[in-house]
């Protein structure tokens, strides 16, 4: 794992991030032309997340640009940042209102938000209606959780609206709160999946499970999630991804919404994508296996045409493909997720990290 160590906060510098996030203009500030067809309104959020993940930017409007695009321009972000500042409010309210007797190290105001985020996730911040921090608790969507039948159900601007999600926008919008809150938090992958890694002093890497409201162990995830020795010594699962990298999650999904709304795999756009993700990120699982898949379409469209380029396009996808077998890629085929899905949330007691039992709890 990368060691990223959490860095200390004091009241009065959380405070100062606090209003920045009020105050301050995003990289989103400008809309995106209405005018423009949806290939060119493509083009010009690949530019600013393409300036996004030079610059180590905002997770945040990533985020929203991607969805934003997908839903046509018709979202509002000042919507958007107004959900997530409400969400950062009741945080602070709750954690500053309660004791986290158990945990006394100098990384405690991480480790308190952290507890916070996850507990507003697992149960809502507050019950009763006069609380100053009431807040709806978030749950996994079971209904359609890979957004098969509607991809917007993916989106962290759909769970703010529904309080429902999958592992995508839970986990996007845990980071989201996070970074907005000065806190460390890692996305992580396994297949077909994202998750929460954290770091504590105290406890030292725990993940978070936000499909079942859990901490499992690195051992339940290997053994359960189809993730093998390989994956895990290559970094390609289980490993804690830089802002940036997550950043390069934003334009997979910018290319996977592309391919949705063009059908076009082969114009360079998805390609472009993936090259992009994987100069910060060299063993993406997604832009691997995307730019292999694209790479195997153009080839069979140049060799139909005779095309002088196929045997070379036939090499780069060869090679790609070589790759992901090296980095020990496995995907874990629907059905059994669907399994992983009950098994994850029914016995989640069974493989508890036993360090973390109380970690989301009033102490």
């Amino acid at each position: 794992m990368k060691n990223n160590s959490s860095p200390h906060y004091n009241l009065k510098s959380l405070a100062l991030l606090f209003l920045a996030f009020f105050f301050t203009p995003t990289l989103f500030s400008q809309n995106l032309n209405k005018s423009y067809d949806t290939v060119a309104q493509y083009e010009i959020a690949f530019d600013i997340l393409k300036k996004s993940i030079s610059e180590d930017a905002n997770f945040t409007s990533s985020v929203f640009i991607v969805e934003n695009l997908f839903q046509n321009n018709t979202l509002d972000f000042s919507e958007y940042k107004s959900s997530i500042n409400n969400l950062t409010t009741s945080i602070i309210l709750f954690y500053g209102a309660t004791v986290f007797s158990k945990y006394r190290n100098a990384d405690s105001l991480n480790y308190k938000i952290n507890s916070s985020i996850f507990y507003l996730f697992k149960n809502g911040i507050g019950c009763s209606k006069s609380s100053m921090f009431n807040s709806s608790y978030l749950s996994y969507n079971f209904t359609d959780p890979q957004g098969n039948q509607d991809w917007t159900n993916t989106f962290v601007t759909k769970l703010l609206a529904t309080h429902k999600g999958n592992c995508r926008s839970l986990t996007y919008l845990y980071k989201i709160l996070a970074d907005e809150l000065g806190a460390k938090c890692w996305l992580a992958l396994a297949p077909n999946h994202i998750y929460i890694r954290n770091y504590s002093k105290q406890i030292g890497w725990y993940n978070t499970e936000l499909t079942s409201g859990a901490f499992p162990t690195d051992a339940w995830i290997a053994a359960t999630g189809y993730v093998n020795v390989d994956a895990i010594r290559s970094g390609v699962y289980m490993d804690t991804l830089s802002n940036q990298q997550s950043i390069g999650l934003c334009i997979m999904d910018l290319a996977q919404g592309y391919i949705k709304q063009t059908n076009n795999y082969t114009d360079s756009f998805v390609l472009k994508c993936c090259n992009l993700v994987l100069q910060y990120h060299s063993v993406n699982p997604e832009a691997l296996l995307t730019k292999a898949e694209v790479l195997k379409r153009m080839y069979l469209k140049q060799k139909e045409k005779n095309n002088p380029k196929a045997q070379d396009t036939y090499n780069e996808m060869e090679q790609t493909y070589i790759t992901l077998v090296k980095l020990g890629y496995r995907e874990m085929p629907y059905q059994e997720y669907q399994k992983w899905l009950k098994t994850t949330n029914r016995d989640k007691e069974k493989y508890q990290n036993k360090k973390l039992n109380n970690v989301a709890k009033k102490n």
